[in-house]
């Protein structure tokens, strides 16, 4: 009782010394904890949005962000605010009257526009305007240049969620915001994807918080319909939760590097038994998982499953997302601070930079890595304030795992293509929805659409949850490469090109018209358009498969890939039938959005500051090992390669 007394005290302190710090003329309100962030209400808004200094000085001052907002009585009625908005927004901005929605329960007011620098103006001055003639705070969202039925489900849910979303965030505030209290130990659980790939996940503790980093499913298509509570050897599908002797309420927070499932597939389990607390990733992240969980939901209704929860689960959880962008400090609990870096991995990945106590501990969780070039991505940061143990990904860590160079890769696939198509083939390319989707239709475009050296005689047909993914790339274009975001922004943007073509109506009109190249959702060919395909052209020995990227061990596209010549697939009826495999396959490296063992070892040697221990994750068992091995004799770090239910004391 007195410990309590004492974290409100402290916690009091905090907000009374902003009211201090507030000009008199504003006419402070009041002060409150919101998540991580603190929520100032003042009667003149326009006074503290005069002078920038104010809130930069209270931030750096209480060391938190700060949202300042204007009393309920002083805003202009939503009609009136709402006309001054469309007629301060120039025109160019592209927002419309349906872009507009108003938040009373933050006194904000939500702008969509396709061009929200406009809408932002020289120095924040045309949101200055905004919040000084209607008292409203606006929240901008740059509208995707591609339909996005999953963007706008997502905007809309967490409007409808608006009144919940505050009495959710008032209560992670208050419980990060206690008092400080000094740790004794430090330790790390492997729950997941240790000496394997899949079901990621990583428990930090201490005396007083309990933090998972990712909280995945295995990517074998075993996971499907399988019960979480069997307990049977199937539940390798799963992370150990229930080994780590902790309750699912004793979680502090759910901290998510990245939206692939293997990363994020057993959380929304998470909130179907209970939990309420918050889930940290970045806000291209939440919208690609809102778009793969629903898809997965779907495809194991489709092969006649049961899921391991339900769309309210996932509602759940998309609703207890907090975002936080790159470079952004934040308190997850009273003693760990978050900062999220690039991980070049997907759109919105991240490494993760936990800051323990003050300055007790430092770690760094790489997430999936990409420390090499691509079209779509800048490389991972290697750049950190402090550093003492790294966790870092395997997944080509043996030290035969070396790629070609990309330039190569490139025209491989291009000449493979190219090939396919004038011997009257066709070409599917099998495509993780996220990430190599993007990456393959930038080469593609780069040389059928831009060099004159190159010329396809043939469509390029777009299929799948690729389509959506590519949308949800435009809205974040502040998250790629600087060419591209220019593009985009210079309504440019290369997914919509030309030479690509929407697949609409039967699939087998596209089959039946000649030569085309097929870029299908379903990378592993474990369900997924890409599968369809391949029942209507595995036969034709003139057709190309194409891999582009990893399918896991029991995966279809495995086992096409080592030879098998016939596969039992269900048919329309949902009957199983056999499919010859006469087409031809091929296996194209140097696109993994994943490093190679040098791009491994690269990054690892040019971490700033030098981590003073190495462990290995997220890769096969001899993977692991060796790049452990690897670490320790060129670096002279402690590295080694933990297992699941391994636990390492730190302090």
């Amino acid at each position: 009782m007195e410990e309590q007394q004492k974290e409100k005290q402290e916690a009091k302190h905090v907000l009374e010394k902003i009211e201090e710090l507030i000009p008199s003329d504003a006419g402070f309100i009041k002060a409150e904890y919101e998540g991580p962030d603190i929520a100032i209400y003042v009667k003149d808004i326009a006074r503290i949005f005069s002078d920038e200094n104010i809130v930069k000085g209270i931030s750096a001052t209480v060391k938190k962000k700060l949202i300042v907002r204007s009393e309920g009585a002083k805003l202009l009625d939503p009609e009136t605010a709402k006309r001054k908005i469309i007629e301060i927004v120039p025109k160019e901005a592209g927002i419309n009257e349906e872009g507009i929605r108003f938040i009373p329960e933050f006194s904000e007011v939500f702008l969509e526009a396709l061009k929200p620098g406009l809408v932002i103006g020289k120095g924040g001055s045309t949101l200055k305007q905004i919040v000084i003639e209607t008292k409203w705070v606006p929240r901008v969202y740059r509208t995707p240049t591609m339909n996005s039925d999953v963007i706008k489900g997502v905007r809309q849910m967490l409007l409808q969620e608006s009144a919940f979303r505050k009495k959710f965030l008032t209560g992670v505030g208050k419980r990060i915001n206690r008092t400080i209290q000094k740790s004794e130990w430090i330790k790390a659980t492997a729950l997941g994807g240790f000496r394997e790939v899949g079901r990621s996940s990583l428990l930090i503790e201490t005396n007083h918080s309990k933090v998972l980093i990712d909280c995945g499913l295995s990517p074998e298509p075993s996971v499907k319909g399988l019960d979480a509570n069997k307990g049977t050897d199937e539940n390798k599908a799963f992370p150990y939760l229930d080994s780590a002797n902790i309750t699912i309420n004793d979680i502090d927070a759910v901290i998510l590097t990245h939206a692939h499932m293997d990363h994020t597939g057993f959380v929304p389990y998470l909130y179907k038994f209970g939990y309420e607390g918050p889930v940290y990733c970045t806000p291209p992240t939440r919208d690609i998982i809102a778009l793969l969980h629903f898809d997965y939901l779907k495809l194991v209704q489709r092969s006649g499953g049961t899921p391991l929860y339900d769309e309210k689960d996932v509602r759940k959880m998309l609703s207890h997302i907090i975002t936080r962008d790159y470079h952004e400090v934040t308190n997850v609990t009273d003693e760990i601070k978050l900062t999220y870096h690039n991980a070049g991995h997907i759109l919105g990945s991240s490494s993760v930079h936990l800051h323990i106590g003050e300055g007790l501990y430092n770690i760094v969780h790489s997430g999936d890595n990409k420390f090499g070039f691509t079209r779509l991505l800048d490389p991972a940061d290697t750049k950190y304030p402090r550093i003492d143990s790294l966790f870092i990904e395997s997944t080509n860590g043996f030290h035969s795992d070396i790629t070609i160079n990309r330039q190569e890769a490139e025209m491989n696939l291009i000449n493979a293509i190219s090939r396919a198509i004038q011997n009257g083939g066709k070409v599917l390319i099998p495509l993780f929805a996220i990430g190599r989707a993007q990456e393959i239709m930038l080469v593609l475009e780069g040389y059928f659409a831009n060099n004159p050296k190159y010329k396809l005689d043939a469509p390029i047909y777009l299929d799948g949850m690729l389509l959506e993914a590519s949308a949800i790339h435009t809205a974040y274009p502040e998250y790629l490469k600087a060419g591209l975001q220019h593009r985009i922004l210079s309504n440019r943007s290369p997914f919509e090109s030309e030479i690509f073509e929407i697949a609409k109506g039967e699939r087998a009109e596209i089959i039946d018209k000649g030569p085309a190249v097929i870029l299908a959702s379903g990378g592993m060919m474990n369900g997924g358009v890409s599968v369809e395909y391949f029942k209507a052209m595995s036969e034709d020995p003139k057709n190309l498969l194409l891999f582009v990227g990893y399918n896991s061990v029991s995966s279809l596209g495995r086992r096409i890939q080592s030879g098998i010549k016939e596969v039992p697939l269900p048919n329309e009826d949902g009957k199983l039938q056999s499919y010859k495999v006469g087409m031809q396959v091929q296996n194209l490296e140097g696109f993994s959005g994943h490093s190679d063992r040098r791009q491994l070892m690269s990054f690892i040697e040019n971490i700033r500051p030098t981590p003073k221990k190495v462990f290995t994750m997220h890769g096969e068992e001899s993977k692991c090992e060796d790049l452990a091995r690897g670490v320790s004799n060129r670096l002279r770090v402690e590295a080694r390669a933990p297992m699941n239910l391994d636990t390492i004391r730190f302090k």
